[in-house]
């Protein structure tokens, strides 16, 4: 599998500790038309894709 900077990324990270923070949000709205979001989150399994709508609540690409 390829390797996306959406895994090790700092923002992402920061949203995980806490989602409600200024960068938390600004995170959070920019999955929403990031394009490396987009090729990070299609190219997973299918399971991880379930993980991650939940965690983030990302209703894209379904």
């Amino acid at each position: 599998m390829a390797q996306y900077p959406c895994e090790n990324c700092k923002l992402r990270a920061h949203h995980d500790r806490n989602p409600k923070s200024p960068l938390g949000r600004l995170w959070r709205w920019h999955i929403g038309f990031c394009p490396g979001w987009k090729a990070y989150f299609t190219n997973q399994d299918e399971q991880t894709k379930a993980e991650l709508r939940v965690r983030y609540n990302f209703k894209k690409y379904q």
